[in-house]
């Protein structure tokens, strides 16, 4: 049996739930791990000195429970609940191979994760369309004004200067204004190639 273990990282708002979905809908035995279900509760985030919560940040998060979730999954994707249902046109060799998809905004800064990836992808938004699309959407605790600006966008781009900088790692960079079409016949194909790497 054999796994292959996939990161769908990147800026918020960026598409990378749906990917997810979708990917999980077209490849065999394959699961999603989703770092959002990882949040402390409210009360253990921390705020900074304008009053906003500094969620977008690795300490808003139980990584170490993230990281054991994924071990976990790794031992035994049989026993994870995985549904085996082939989808269509799967080749019969790829039967053998688990695959989980991980998605989240912060998944290539955290030292633990780093070892457990086969492919990494990283979408991309420029500021305005990512500010557009993140107003549009409800939060639980709601977005206050300036957080944006104040907080999501700088922990962005400071997480993907950490990851550009890092001379070692090998991040597929996505354009997250390409429609869902174009993104998720790219990935396919590219998580395709590397079961076939498995294969052989």
């Amino acid at each position: 049996m054999k796994v292959l273990v996939i990161g769908l990282g990147g800026v918020t708002n960026g598409g990378k739930t749906t990917l997810a979905e979708k990917l999980k809908n077209m490849l065999p035995n394959c699961d999603i791990i989703s770092q959002d279900d990882f949040f402390k509760p409210e009360s253990e985030v921390e705020t900074d000195e304008r009053g906003f919560k500094l969620y977008d940040v690795l300490d808003a998060l139980y990584m170490d429970e993230m990281v054991t979730s994924i071990r976990n999954w790794i031992k035994s994707p049989a026993s994870s609940g995985v549904v085996t249902e082939e989808p269509q046109n799967t080749c019969d060799s790829v039967k053998n191979v688990y695959i989980l998809i991980v998605e989240g905004f912060l998944l290539y800064n955290y030292e633990p994760l780093n070892e457990l990836w086969n492919r990494r992808y990283f979408l991309t938004l420029p500021y305005e369309e990512c500010k557009r699309r993140r107003s549009t959407r409800v939060y639980q605790p709601a977005d206050t004004p300036g957080y944006f600006d104040g907080h999501v966008w700088p922990m962005y781009l400071k997480y993907k200067s950490e990851l550009e900088e890092n001379a070692s790692m090998q991040v597929d960079y996505l354009d997250g204004t390409k429609s869902q079409e174009e993104l998720l016949s790219y990935v396919y194909s590219d998580i395709i190639q590397e079961l076939n790497k498995l294969r052989e």
